[in-house]
């Protein structure tokens, strides 16, 4: 075979340094565009992102030349440098040193797009840590809560 084809959908989920709510509003949808862009630049195609105050969910395609560890690396510094450049408030920012990466199907793709675009209200309800905690249960991944 002389090409590769890949279609690999990945939610990324990562949270502000201690959970602080440092994404304000009135950044947040530059924010979300400055992830679509490096997403982009990594051959990634954004298919949404969104979160709110304390965390970021990211829906989008794996490149296939690329682990998702350093799709969230790259996004996570470059967005950070990037936020600092914003303010004096934003000057102390910084993400989680880790991230959660979960395989969606191609079936499940609207439902997690619905999902991010709805979290503002979602969290009315669930803590992100709980949510957190949820999506991590649901993969069967093992955790240690002092590490989340």
């Amino acid at each position: 075979m002389s090409q590769s084809f890949v279609q690999i959908y990945v939610h990324i989920v990562f949270h502000t340094k201690d959970n602080l709510k440092l994404i304000r509003e009135d950044i947040e949808n530059e924010l979300f565009s400055y992830l679509g862009g490096i997403l982009k630049n990594y051959k990634s195609i954004p298919l949404q992102v969104g979160g709110t105050s304390d965390h970021i969910h990211i829906l989008c395609t794996l490149p296939k030349t690329m682990a998702p560890a350093d799709l969230a690396e790259e996004v996570k510094k470059s967005s950070s440098k990037w936020i600092k450049t914003k303010g004096v408030r934003y000057s102390n920012f910084y993400w989680q040193d880790g991230y959660g990466g979960f395989s969606v199907s191609n079936s499940g793709v609207d439902a997690v797009r619905r999902y991010i675009l709805n979290q503002k209200k979602h969290h009315e309800k669930v803590s992100f840590m709980d949510e957190y905690k949820n999506l991590l249960e649901a993969y069967g991944i093992p955790y240690e809560e002092r590490y989340l």
